[in-house]
Protein backbone atom coordinates (compact mmCIF):
# COMPACT_ATOMS: atom_id res chain seq x y z
CA UNK A 1 0.00 0.00 0.00
CA UNK A 2 2.92 2.36 1.11
CA UNK A 3 4.53 1.99 -2.73
CA UNK A 4 1.41 2.85 -4.03
CA UNK A 5 1.37 6.17 -2.45
CA UNK A 6 4.79 7.37 -3.26
CA UNK A 7 5.30 7.68 -7.07
CA UNK A 8 9.35 6.90 -7.79
CA UNK A 9 11.56 9.37 -8.51
CA UNK A 10 11.84 11.33 -12.20
CA UNK A 11 15.71 10.96 -13.75
CA UNK A 12 16.83 13.46 -15.82
CA UNK A 13 17.35 13.42 -19.33
CA UNK A 14 20.06 12.66 -21.39
CA UNK A 15 20.52 15.84 -22.72
CA UNK A 16 20.49 17.79 -20.12
CA UNK A 17 23.38 15.58 -18.79
CA UNK A 18 24.96 16.23 -21.84
CA UNK A 19 24.83 19.99 -21.47
CA UNK A 20 26.04 20.12 -18.12
CA UNK A 21 28.86 18.66 -18.80
CA UNK A 22 29.94 19.98 -21.95
CA UNK A 23 29.36 23.45 -19.62
CA UNK A 24 31.40 21.92 -17.14
CA UNK A 25 34.67 21.47 -19.49
CA UNK A 26 34.45 24.61 -20.96
CA UNK A 27 34.47 25.89 -17.42
CA UNK A 28 37.17 24.13 -16.49
CA UNK A 29 38.99 24.66 -20.19
CA UNK A 30 38.50 28.65 -19.87
CA UNK A 31 40.39 28.34 -16.47
CA UNK A 32 42.97 26.50 -17.74
CA UNK A 33 43.15 28.69 -19.88
CA UNK A 34 43.39 31.38 -18.32
CA UNK A 35 46.29 30.36 -16.00
CA UNK A 36 48.55 29.26 -18.67
CA UNK A 37 48.07 32.54 -20.45
CA UNK A 38 49.01 34.42 -16.87
CA UNK A 39 51.82 31.85 -16.47
CA UNK A 40 53.13 32.68 -19.70
CA UNK A 41 52.37 36.39 -19.21
CA UNK A 42 54.13 36.45 -15.75
CA UNK A 43 57.42 34.36 -17.35
CA UNK A 44 57.57 36.94 -19.88
CA UNK A 45 57.87 39.74 -17.46
CA UNK A 46 60.38 38.20 -15.54
CA UNK A 47 62.32 37.05 -18.43
CA UNK A 48 62.08 40.83 -19.21
CA UNK A 49 63.21 42.10 -15.68
CA UNK A 50 66.15 39.74 -15.63
CA UNK A 51 67.59 40.60 -18.93
CA UNK A 52 67.13 44.57 -17.65
CA UNK A 53 68.60 44.01 -14.22
CA UNK A 54 71.82 42.13 -16.35
CA UNK A 55 72.68 45.46 -17.99
CA UNK A 56 74.80 47.21 -16.29
CA UNK A 57 73.27 50.26 -14.83
CA UNK A 58 75.90 53.22 -14.95
CA UNK A 59 76.15 56.91 -13.97
CA UNK A 60 77.15 58.81 -17.23
CA UNK A 61 78.17 62.38 -16.63
CA UNK A 62 79.25 64.73 -19.06
CA UNK A 63 82.63 66.34 -19.15
CA UNK A 64 83.50 70.28 -17.19
CA UNK A 65 84.37 72.23 -19.69
CA UNK A 66 85.70 75.94 -19.55
CA UNK A 67 86.93 78.49 -21.74
CA UNK A 68 89.64 81.11 -20.27
CA UNK A 69 92.54 81.91 -18.48
CA UNK A 70 94.42 78.15 -17.39
CA UNK A 71 94.87 79.05 -13.69
CA UNK A 72 98.25 76.48 -12.09
CA UNK A 73 98.40 75.92 -8.31
CA UNK A 74 101.87 74.68 -6.82
CA UNK A 75 103.75 74.50 -3.72
CA UNK A 76 106.26 76.99 -3.31
CA UNK A 77 108.93 77.92 -0.19
CA UNK A 78 109.41 81.58 0.77
CA UNK A 79 112.79 82.55 1.41
CA UNK A 80 114.45 86.08 2.55
CA UNK A 81 115.82 87.64 -0.75
CA UNK A 82 119.04 88.64 0.96
CA UNK A 83 120.32 86.42 4.01
CA UNK A 84 123.87 86.04 5.57
CA UNK A 85 124.86 83.84 8.14
CA UNK A 86 127.89 85.59 9.81
CA UNK A 87 130.18 83.24 11.19
CA UNK A 88 133.47 84.34 13.38
CA UNK A 89 137.10 85.52 11.59
CA UNK A 90 138.60 85.05 15.08
CA UNK A 91 138.80 82.78 18.49
CA UNK A 92 138.02 83.25 21.33
CA UNK A 93 135.27 83.88 23.80
CA UNK A 94 131.66 85.95 22.92
CA UNK A 95 132.17 89.10 25.16
CA UNK A 96 128.75 90.04 24.91
CA UNK A 97 125.86 90.15 22.30
CA UNK A 98 123.79 93.40 21.08
CA UNK A 99 120.81 92.10 18.75
CA UNK A 100 118.28 89.18 19.74
CA UNK A 101 116.16 87.63 17.49
CA UNK A 102 113.73 89.92 15.86
CA UNK A 103 115.67 93.21 15.86
CA UNK A 104 115.74 95.26 13.25
CA UNK A 105 119.74 96.29 12.15
CA UNK A 106 120.99 98.86 10.12
CA UNK A 107 124.35 97.94 7.83
CA UNK A 108 127.28 98.24 10.27
CA UNK A 109 125.17 97.78 13.52
CA UNK A 110 127.20 96.04 16.19
CA UNK A 111 125.68 92.77 17.13
CA UNK A 112 128.31 90.92 19.19
CA UNK A 113 131.83 91.32 20.66
CA UNK A 114 134.78 88.79 20.93
CA UNK A 115 137.20 88.84 23.93
CA UNK A 116 140.38 87.39 22.10
CA UNK A 117 143.42 86.92 24.25
CA UNK A 118 145.52 85.27 22.54
CA UNK A 119 145.07 87.68 19.20
CA UNK A 120 146.02 90.43 21.88
CA UNK A 121 149.09 88.70 22.57
CA UNK A 122 150.19 88.21 19.37
CA UNK A 123 149.52 91.92 18.24
CA UNK A 124 151.72 92.75 20.97
CA UNK A 125 154.68 90.26 19.79
CA UNK A 126 153.87 91.78 16.08
CA UNK A 127 153.79 95.52 17.37
CA UNK A 128 157.93 94.70 19.16
CA UNK A 129 158.91 92.88 15.89
CA UNK A 130 158.28 95.84 13.99
CA UNK A 131 159.81 97.79 16.24
CA UNK A 132 163.06 95.55 16.66
CA UNK A 133 163.18 95.73 12.56
CA UNK A 134 163.02 99.52 12.34
CA UNK A 135 165.37 99.88 14.94
CA UNK A 136 167.66 97.49 12.92
CA UNK A 137 166.88 99.08 9.81
CA UNK A 138 167.71 102.69 11.09
CA UNK A 139 170.93 101.50 12.05
CA UNK A 140 171.83 99.76 8.92
CA UNK A 141 171.05 102.80 7.07
CA UNK A 142 173.51 104.86 8.84
CA UNK A 143 176.40 102.72 8.12
CA UNK A 144 175.37 102.30 4.36
CA UNK A 145 175.37 106.48 4.61
CA UNK A 146 179.05 106.55 6.33
CA UNK A 147 180.64 104.28 4.18
CA UNK A 148 179.09 105.59 0.99
CA UNK A 149 180.84 108.71 3.00
CA UNK A 150 183.89 106.87 3.01
CA UNK A 151 183.99 105.45 -0.64
CA UNK A 152 184.18 109.44 -1.67
CA UNK A 153 187.37 109.49 -0.35
CA UNK A 154 188.86 106.30 -1.00
CA UNK A 155 189.38 104.52 2.21
CA UNK A 156 187.18 101.89 1.79
CA UNK A 157 186.25 99.43 -1.34
CA UNK A 158 183.44 99.41 -3.52
CA UNK A 159 183.07 95.90 -2.52
CA UNK A 160 182.27 97.23 1.67
CA UNK A 161 180.15 99.84 0.08
CA UNK A 162 177.77 97.61 -1.68
CA UNK A 163 177.39 94.83 1.19
CA UNK A 164 176.34 97.50 3.28
CA UNK A 165 174.07 99.16 1.29
CA UNK A 166 172.58 95.51 0.42
CA UNK A 167 171.90 95.03 4.46
CA UNK A 168 170.53 98.09 4.67
CA UNK A 169 167.75 97.18 2.21
CA UNK A 170 167.23 93.88 3.29
CA UNK A 171 166.79 95.26 6.92
CA UNK A 172 164.38 97.71 5.12
CA UNK A 173 162.51 94.80 3.65
CA UNK A 174 162.47 93.23 7.32
CA UNK A 175 160.80 96.25 8.67
CA UNK A 176 157.68 96.52 6.03
CA UNK A 177 157.01 92.68 6.44
CA UNK A 178 157.20 93.40 10.32
CA UNK A 179 154.64 96.32 9.48
CA UNK A 180 152.88 94.31 7.53
CA UNK A 181 152.01 91.68 10.29
CA UNK A 182 151.18 94.13 12.69
CA UNK A 183 148.78 95.55 10.29
CA UNK A 184 147.40 91.81 9.95
CA UNK A 185 146.74 91.41 12.98
CA UNK A 186 145.11 95.06 13.53
CA UNK A 187 142.21 94.06 10.78
CA UNK A 188 142.14 90.24 12.46
CA UNK A 189 141.00 92.06 15.68
CA UNK A 190 138.63 94.54 13.62
CA UNK A 191 136.65 90.92 13.51
CA UNK A 192 136.46 90.43 17.28
CA UNK A 193 133.48 93.34 16.46
CA UNK A 194 130.91 91.35 14.66
CA UNK A 195 128.58 93.73 12.89
CA UNK A 196 125.20 93.50 10.85
CA UNK A 197 126.19 92.91 6.83
CA UNK A 198 123.32 95.38 5.95
CA UNK A 199 119.74 96.17 6.76
CA UNK A 200 117.55 93.20 7.49
CA UNK A 201 115.88 91.31 10.63
CA UNK A 202 118.12 88.95 13.34
CA UNK A 203 116.41 85.72 12.38
CA UNK A 204 118.70 83.53 14.42
CA UNK A 205 120.84 83.85 17.44
CA UNK A 206 123.45 80.40 18.06
CA UNK A 207 125.78 81.92 20.62
CA UNK A 208 125.57 83.89 24.52
CA UNK A 209 127.78 85.28 26.72
CA UNK A 210 131.09 83.23 27.47
CA UNK A 211 130.70 80.69 24.30
CA UNK A 212 133.67 79.52 22.79
CA UNK A 213 134.04 80.67 19.26
CA UNK A 214 136.27 78.76 17.25
CA UNK A 215 137.51 81.07 14.20
CA UNK A 216 136.46 80.35 10.45
CA UNK A 217 133.81 77.61 11.28
CA UNK A 218 131.59 77.65 8.61
CA UNK A 219 130.87 74.20 8.46
CA UNK A 220 129.46 74.75 12.30
CA UNK A 221 126.18 76.76 13.46
CA UNK A 222 126.28 80.31 12.59
CA UNK A 223 126.76 82.57 15.29
CA UNK A 224 123.99 84.99 13.91
CA UNK A 225 121.66 84.60 10.99
CA UNK A 226 120.83 88.22 9.18
CA UNK A 227 118.11 88.42 6.43
CA UNK A 228 116.62 91.61 4.45
CA UNK A 229 113.04 90.38 4.35
CA UNK A 230 111.55 94.00 2.65
CA UNK A 231 111.87 91.52 -0.20
CA UNK A 232 111.22 87.73 -0.02
CA UNK A 233 112.30 85.01 -2.86
CA UNK A 234 109.71 82.37 -3.78
CA UNK A 235 111.07 79.40 -5.02
CA UNK A 236 108.45 76.94 -7.15
CA UNK A 237 109.35 73.78 -8.79
CA UNK A 238 107.29 74.11 -12.24
CA UNK A 239 106.24 71.04 -14.29
CA UNK A 240 108.08 70.84 -17.13
CA UNK A 241 105.85 70.69 -19.71
CA UNK A 242 104.52 74.35 -18.60
CA UNK A 243 108.23 75.61 -17.81
CA UNK A 244 107.83 77.42 -21.14
CA UNK A 245 104.93 78.77 -19.96
CA UNK A 246 106.18 80.70 -16.62
CA UNK A 247 108.26 83.47 -18.29
CA UNK A 248 108.63 87.14 -17.50
CA UNK A 249 105.24 88.81 -17.70
CA UNK A 250 103.23 86.13 -16.10
CA UNK A 251 101.29 86.57 -13.34
CA UNK A 252 101.27 84.94 -9.83
CA UNK A 253 99.39 85.45 -6.57
CA UNK A 254 100.32 83.39 -3.78
CA UNK A 255 98.80 82.46 -0.03
CA UNK A 256 99.95 81.32 3.28
CA UNK A 257 97.72 79.75 6.04
CA UNK A 258 98.79 82.19 8.15
CA UNK A 259 95.91 84.37 6.45
CA UNK A 260 93.92 82.39 4.62
CA UNK A 261 91.91 84.10 1.62
CA UNK A 262 94.55 86.59 1.67
CA UNK A 263 96.70 86.53 -1.10
CA UNK A 264 99.89 88.79 -2.36
CA UNK A 265 100.67 89.45 -5.72
CA UNK A 266 104.16 88.35 -7.04
CA UNK A 267 105.71 88.87 -10.15
CA UNK A 268 108.77 86.72 -12.48
CA UNK A 269 112.00 87.06 -11.31
CA UNK A 270 114.20 84.38 -12.66
CA UNK A 271 114.39 80.65 -13.88
CA UNK A 272 117.01 78.13 -13.61
CA UNK A 273 116.33 77.13 -17.40
CA UNK A 274 116.89 73.53 -16.47
CA UNK A 275 115.10 70.47 -16.04
CA UNK A 276 115.93 68.23 -12.63
CA UNK A 277 116.35 65.26 -13.74
CA UNK A 278 114.67 63.52 -10.67
CA UNK A 279 111.54 65.38 -10.40
CA UNK A 280 110.91 66.28 -13.73
CA UNK A 281 110.22 70.05 -12.71
CA UNK A 282 112.22 73.51 -13.51
CA UNK A 283 112.86 75.58 -10.47
CA UNK A 284 111.18 78.94 -11.04
CA UNK A 285 112.37 82.02 -8.63
CA UNK A 286 109.60 84.91 -7.93
CA UNK A 287 110.04 88.02 -5.94
CA UNK A 288 107.66 89.41 -3.31
CA UNK A 289 107.49 92.81 -1.87
CA UNK A 290 106.96 92.14 2.14
CA UNK A 291 107.38 95.81 3.12
CA UNK A 292 104.45 94.81 5.66
CA UNK A 293 106.50 92.35 6.88
CA UNK A 294 103.65 90.01 6.78
CA UNK A 295 105.41 87.26 5.12
CA UNK A 296 108.08 85.20 7.40
CA UNK A 297 111.16 83.26 5.26
CA UNK A 298 111.07 79.96 5.60
CA UNK A 299 107.52 79.50 5.04
CA UNK A 300 105.49 77.18 2.99
CA UNK A 301 102.95 78.74 0.37
CA UNK A 302 100.42 78.08 -2.35
CA UNK A 303 101.11 80.09 -5.80
CA UNK A 304 98.87 80.38 -8.36
CA UNK A 305 99.85 81.21 -11.73
CA UNK A 306 97.12 82.54 -14.36
CA UNK A 307 98.18 82.27 -17.80
CA UNK A 308 96.48 84.40 -20.90
CA UNK A 309 94.91 83.00 -23.74
CA UNK A 310 91.40 81.25 -24.56
CA UNK A 311 91.52 77.40 -24.65
CA UNK A 312 89.12 75.03 -23.32
CA UNK A 313 89.87 72.89 -20.41
CA UNK A 314 87.68 69.79 -19.89
CA UNK A 315 87.77 67.77 -16.27
CA UNK A 316 86.06 64.67 -15.19
CA UNK A 317 86.59 63.02 -11.53
CA UNK A 318 89.24 61.39 -10.75
CA UNK A 319 87.27 58.11 -9.88
CA UNK A 320 86.27 57.93 -14.02
CA UNK A 321 89.76 57.09 -14.33
CA UNK A 322 90.87 53.39 -15.35
CA UNK A 323 94.37 51.73 -15.23
CA UNK A 324 95.28 49.35 -16.68
CA UNK A 325 97.96 46.95 -18.84
CA UNK A 326 96.63 48.67 -21.86
CA UNK A 327 97.10 52.01 -20.44
CA UNK A 328 94.70 55.21 -19.28
CA UNK A 329 91.84 55.54 -20.47
CA UNK A 330 87.84 55.69 -19.43
CA UNK A 331 84.58 54.54 -20.20
CA UNK A 332 82.36 56.58 -21.96
CA UNK A 333 78.46 55.94 -23.22
CA UNK A 334 78.14 55.37 -26.77
CA UNK A 335 75.55 55.17 -29.56
CA UNK A 336 72.97 52.42 -28.74
CA UNK A 337 73.75 53.05 -24.97
CA UNK A 338 76.88 50.93 -25.85
CA UNK A 339 80.23 51.01 -24.10
CA UNK A 340 83.64 52.65 -25.61
CA UNK A 341 86.30 52.86 -23.82
CA UNK A 342 88.88 55.98 -25.37
CA UNK A 343 92.59 56.55 -24.58
CA UNK A 344 92.89 60.25 -22.24
CA UNK A 345 96.35 61.79 -21.48
CA UNK A 346 95.87 64.04 -18.37
CA UNK A 347 97.20 67.60 -17.95
CA UNK A 348 97.00 68.04 -14.33
CA UNK A 349 95.85 66.67 -11.19
CA UNK A 350 93.79 68.43 -9.24
CA UNK A 351 92.50 65.49 -6.53
CA UNK A 352 89.29 64.66 -6.78
CA UNK A 353 89.59 65.90 -10.79
CA UNK A 354 91.65 66.08 -13.43
CA UNK A 355 92.35 68.00 -16.40
CA UNK A 356 92.13 65.94 -19.54
CA UNK A 357 94.67 67.17 -22.00
CA UNK A 358 94.01 65.03 -25.43
CA UNK A 359 91.43 62.18 -25.88
CA UNK A 360 87.54 63.48 -24.90
CA UNK A 361 85.48 65.94 -26.06
CA UNK A 362 83.10 68.01 -24.33
CA UNK A 363 79.93 65.61 -25.81
CA UNK A 364 81.46 62.48 -24.52
CA UNK A 365 79.02 60.58 -21.76
CA UNK A 366 81.65 59.70 -19.33
CA UNK A 367 80.72 56.17 -16.74
CA UNK A 368 81.78 57.48 -13.63
CA UNK A 369 82.83 54.50 -11.28
CA UNK A 370 82.69 52.17 -14.32
CA UNK A 371 81.75 48.19 -12.53
CA UNK A 372 84.65 46.00 -13.03
CA UNK A 373 83.98 43.40 -16.12
CA UNK A 374 82.73 46.31 -18.16
CA UNK A 375 84.02 45.19 -22.16
CA UNK A 376 84.16 47.60 -25.28
CA UNK A 377 80.87 47.12 -26.70
CA UNK A 378 78.54 45.96 -23.33
CA UNK A 379 75.13 46.69 -23.46
CA UNK A 380 74.72 49.17 -20.12
CA UNK A 381 71.58 51.62 -19.20
CA UNK A 382 72.22 54.86 -17.65
CA UNK A 383 71.06 55.59 -14.47
CA UNK A 384 68.60 58.69 -13.99
CA UNK A 385 69.39 59.23 -10.41
CA UNK A 386 65.99 57.12 -9.05
CA UNK A 387 65.82 53.95 -6.83
CA UNK A 388 64.17 51.44 -9.52
CA UNK A 389 65.57 48.16 -7.75
CA UNK A 390 63.28 48.10 -4.16
CA UNK A 391 60.69 45.44 -3.93
CA UNK A 392 57.95 48.72 -5.55
CA UNK A 393 59.92 48.99 -8.45
CA UNK A 394 60.20 45.26 -9.33
CA UNK A 395 57.92 44.01 -11.33
CA UNK A 396 54.52 41.57 -10.29
CA UNK A 397 56.00 38.34 -11.97
CA UNK A 398 59.22 38.62 -9.68
CA UNK A 399 57.27 39.04 -6.83
CA UNK A 400 55.72 36.09 -7.40
CA UNK A 401 58.29 34.30 -8.53
CA UNK A 402 59.59 35.10 -5.44
CA UNK A 403 57.01 34.11 -3.58
CA UNK A 404 56.36 30.85 -5.31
Amino acid sequence: MSDLNHPAPTLPAPGRLRLAGLIALIVIVVVVALGVISRLSQARELKAWTNEQATPTVNAIMPDASTGSMPLELPGRIEAYTQAPIYARVGGYLKSWKADIGTHVKAGQLLAEIDTPDLDQQLLQARADLASAKANEALAATTAKRWQAMLDSDSVSKQDVDQRTGDYDAKRALANAAQANVDRIEAMKGYARIVAPFDGVVTARNTDVGALINAGSSSGQALFVVSDVSKLRVYVQVPQNFAPSVVHGVSATLGVPEYPGHTFAARFDASAQAVNASSGSTLVQLAVDNADGKLMPGSFASVRFKFGGDRQSLRIPASALIFDASGLHVATVGAGDRVAFKQITILRDYGKTVEIGSGLTAQDKVIDSPPDGLNDGDAVKIADNKPDNGPENQPKAANDHAKA
